[in-house]
């Protein structure tokens, strides 16, 4: 890639940004403040997510762990009967 080139993309570059940066003054700044406030709410709120998702993944764990030693000592339970 040539240094015109390399030039010419940073140019468009920029034309975006600037472009970017009008459509943010077009909008009101009570507009602005919601969408901010709207990001802080969305950042706060993973982290109740998240505990959530953790503790969820802990119960279904021991949920398996107990369904899998309840249908294999069930079984066990049925064969004794038989004997008898």
């Amino acid at each position: 890639m040539g240094k015109k080139d390399a030039s010419s993309t940073r140019l468009l570059v920029d034309q975006y940004r600037k472009q970017i940066g009008k459509q943010d003054y077009k909008k009101t700044k009570s507009v602005l403040k919601a969408t901010r406030l709207k990001a802080e709410a969305k950042k706060n709120s993973s982290g109740f997510r998240d505990a959530f998702l953790v503790i969820a993944a802990i119960l279904l764990f021991v949920f398996c762990i107990y369904a899998f030693f309840f249908l294999n000592l069930s079984s066990e339970i049925d064969l004794d009967v038989d004997v008898d």
